[in-house]
């Protein structure tokens, strides 16, 4: 899912491209992305774009007259600039939002469709699309380690719920815990006020990086627009990296499997040394499951004998 530095160059990119145009139309090729029903999809017509912005993870094109196209990308929506007119790709192809000097085309791969378009009618409309969370480049350290503490969870969990915290996710999280050096299974409750001030340090300054990386990548695509939007960048540390060195001991980086996401890290510089134990793995293995990275490799090397299988529980 795009998240911070994405959605910010996304704005940018488009701004420069729509600021002061009027909107021809907004074609829909699924009415199933428009969740709204008023103000109609019709009513930004002939209306042009003064600003568009980010609100956590969502991309808002203000237009004139008071009224707000809000899209979210969730997991695969992607933007793509064309020419006037341009056709809808196919199947990927969700809407088109015409104007006189290009195309911004949503589209969205896969089967399940969950990207989606708002029409609203006022700023206070778009604000309550928000989940509530903290905009890190809007507080400080001290607000900041109010919302995390404000409940008791893992640090990977806090940095992720948009209750919290605004427009982080999955893979920016794990890069944010590895600058940090903080494990993702840690409780907000037990951060010491050193850590909670590095967390906060590390959190800015990985999404800084991050949106300075994607900005130059955008401006050295073809047409200027960002074209290779993705959770997986080379010059990520550990997200993604799961059996790769760490840039910064060279230790492999491990990862703990839940659902569909995975949350990667250095052992060593995280976690003291210690695997996590993944929840799968963990109830197959039950107390045979390695608790360092040295048991680990003797694993695989063949010098400790594997678990015995457990038994099954009796029926009752």
């Amino acid at each position: 899912m795009p998240e911070i530095p994405d959605v910010t160059v996304y704005c940018e990119t488009i701004l420069a491209r729509v600021q002061g145009c009027a909107l021809k139309r907004l074609r829909l090729a699924s009415p199933f992305v428009l969740r709204t029903y008023a103000p109609p999809a019709s009513a930004l017509a002939g209306k042009k774009v003064k600003d568009v912005f980010r609100l956590g993870k969502r991309i808002v094109l203000a237009f004139e007259g008071e009224l707000y196209a809000v899209i979210h990308l969730m997991v695969a929506g992607r933007f793509r600039w064309g020419p006037p007119a341009a056709k809808l790709a196919g199947k990927l192809g969700l809407a088109a939002f015409d104007f006189e000097n290009g195309t911004l085309v949503l589209t969205e791969a896969g089967t399940k469709k969950r990207a989606s378009i708002h029409i609203e009618g006022s700023l206070a409309d778009v604000r309550a699309l928000s989940a509530g969370g903290v905009e890190l480049d809007a507080c400080d350290d001290a607000s900041f380690l109010a919302a995390l503490t404000r409940e008791n969870h893992t640090l990977k969990r806090a940095l992720t719920d948009p209750r919290i915290l605004s427009g982080i996710g999955n893979a920016y999280s794990d890069e944010i815990l590895w600058d940090a050096q903080l494990s993702p299974v840690k409780l907000t409750s037990r951060l010491t006020p050193d850590e909670a001030r590095r967390l906060f340090t590390s959190a800015r300054a990985t999404l800084a990086r991050f949106t300075v990386l994607l900005r130059a990548a955008a401006a050295a695509s073809p047409g200027g627009f960002p074209e290779k939007v993705t959770a997986f960048r080379p010059e990520m540390a550990v997200h993604g990296r799961f059996g790769q060195p760490c840039p910064r001991c060279g230790a492999k980086v491990q990862r703990i499997v839940h659902a569909s996401n995975e949350t990667n890290y250095c052992a060593p510089c995280q976690t003291a040394g210690k695997l996590l134990a993944d929840r799968a793995l963990s109830r197959l293995l039950g107390e045979d499951w390695p608790k360092s990275l040295e048991e680990l490799e003797e694993r695989r090397a063949g010098n400790v004998p594997a678990p015995a299988p457990k038994r099954a529980r009796p029926a009752r």
